[in-house]
């Protein structure tokens, strides 16, 4: 009886967890000991156990073999072939005297990379040529063949001629020599060759754009692949097919320019291109409430810290105010609005934050003698309207997923775009919106009426007081005498400038912003 109990089988011993913890015990050293016949079954139980984890272990090679799927770079084309472009470019440069190119070359140079004209100044500043007047093709081409062997896209090759050295990233001054070429150099901006104090107006605001549309994550930095989800280099080569300056509406247009610093101009009344909260609450006949007005200078949304200790904001900070303002329908204008409306900074707009904007709205329309809907029923009907995921807040997702954000926003802090809606019918409203699928922004819209209304006031002014003049080009009138208005002997953009120091509020949207 007792041989047949020792005689347990192989399998019993394995699978019997009160054995297997004596086991263990025997195999790290402990003093349990068991008869010789269980010692044999111990040893061929490690033996299995040895070969499982060895089974189980995956070999180093599988992780070699994952394919290589983030280039930040951009992706490795094969067929590249560098030698050929190299010497493409040699012949280029054999035309020039000493083989020297000076900036107005580089565009044979810049078509001889296959790069857009326009990137002729970043070519020409890249090889050091600010410091000699000219490139020699043998600087050149070792610049370029380094480009070429570590960059792999455009987006990369942008970033790579305009950056400082040891980023990898750029920031707003890193734009100025690459504008200011396009100033001097662009048919459609040759009316500006004579002004130069007109130069850094237009650049900065340029600039400003560039980095209200690219700039998606509010760093004050364009990246790679920021610049690459953009439309920026597109338009930076119809630059070299478009002669009219004023059909590249989203970053260079001349006429966009002239209605944003036209309309700053009228608020600064000392002409310092600063303007405080006095000034901009003249803005559109007082239509922006106060509270909004605070926000907007408690630094949610502006730039440089010097500006905003002394109260004011720069013109920098305006020319984003105005395109968000007349337009609250794009991405980084939804964005704007929500970091000055999310008081506590929470990532949501609270029942009491609405109704902190809303107060004032009411007492505007009391004064105006219009009986205002009660904030229950606002509240109603904004709700119905954004529809948000979460009961009892809006978070910034919930406002872009809304196709009347306009509605939304003005409701709150624009008493006058606030009574137009309200006489309009929402259905219509949605109608439109759905319909149109924004061939022409809101901003857009805006910038051709306000330009046609100063043009005529230009052209009527002169008529008054010149009345032989009356059949000339009211274009030509207002370029004329926009180039009259009396200059500041400061400059408008300093070296280094405040523009770049971003001092946004850290507020945690990263999920939102796409």
């Amino acid at each position: 009886m007792k041989s047949e109990s020792m005689r347990i089988k192989e399998i019993s011993l394995r699978q019997d967890p009160d054995l297997r913890k004596e086991l263990a015990l025997l195999a790290r050293g402990c003093d349990f000991v068991l008869p010789s016949r269980f010692k044999k079954r111990l040893k061929a139980f490690q033996q299995v156990q040895v070969q499982t984890k060895k089974e189980e272990t995956l070999p180093p090679s599988l992780s070699q073999n994952i394919p290589t799927f983030y280039f930040p770079r951009g992706c490795p084309k094969e067929k590249v072939n560098i030698d050929a472009v190299i010497a493409k470019i040699e012949r280029t440069f054999s035309e020039f005297p000493n083989e020297r190119a000076t900036l107005e070359d580089m565009g044979k140079v810049a078509k001889a990379c296959e790069c857009p004209l326009y990137w002729k100044g970043p070519l020409f500043y890249c090889a050091g040529g600010e410091r000699t007047g000219y490139v020699s093709v043998h600087k050149f081409v070792a610049m370029w063949r380094k480009i070429l062997q570590t960059c792999y896209d455009d987006a990369a090759k942008f970033v790579h001629l305009l950056m400082n050295p040891g980023c990898n990233y750029l920031v707003q001054e890193d734009f100025i020599p690459f504008l200011q070429d396009v100033v001097n150099s662009h048919p459609g901006l040759s009316f500006l060759k004579e002004a130069s104090e007109f130069h850094s107006r237009y650049i900065t605001t340029v600039i400003q754009r560039i980095f209200y549309t690219v700039n998606r994550s509010w760093s004050g930095k364009i990246t790679c692949n920021e610049l690459r989800k953009s439309n920026f280099l597109q338009n930076v080569a119809l630059l070299e097919e478009e002669a009219d300056i004023n059909q590249l509406t989203e970053y260079f247009s001349y006429e966009h320019f002239y209605v944003i610093y036209c309309k700053f101009w009228e608020l600064d009344t000392d002409h310092d291109l600063y303007i405080d909260r006095k000034d901009l609450a003249r803005h559109n006949d007082h239509a922006i409430s106060n509270r909004m007005i605070e926000r907007i200078f408690s630094g949610a949304v502006t730039r440089g810290r010097k500006a905003q200790k002394d109260g004011k904001i720069s013109y920098a900070d305006f020319v984003w105010f105005l395109i968000s303002e007349e337009d609250k329908k794009t991405p980084t204008s939804i964005e704007y609005w929500f970091r000055c409306m999310d008081l506590d900074g929470d990532g949501a707009l609270s029942m009491y934050e609405l109704e902190y904007f809303y107060e004032e709205q009411c007492q505007k329309l009391d004064n105006m003698a219009i009986e205002p809907l009660p904030f229950e029923d606002c509240l109603c009907q904004m709700l119905d309207l954004v529809k948000p995921q979460y009961e009892g807040k809006i978070t910034l997702h919930d406002l872009k997923r809304c196709k009347l954000t306009d509605v939304f926003f003005d409701t709150f802090f624009n008493i006058e775009k606030y009574l137009d809606h309200e006489q309009k019918d929402q259905f219509s409203m949605l109608r439109d919106g759905e319909g149109e699928s924004q061939e022409v922004s809101d901003w857009e819209k805006y910038a051709a009426e306000e330009y046609d209304i100063l043009v005529a006031e230009e052209a009527a002014s002169d008529q008054w007081n010149d009345g032989y003049e009356a059949e000339l080009n009211p274009v030509d009138h207002q370029k004329s005498n926009v180039l009259k208005y009396q200059m500041e002997k400061r400059p408008f953009f300093e070296m280094p400038s405040h523009l770049a120091d971003v001092d946004l509020d850290e507020y945690d949207y990263e999920e939102d912003f796409e």
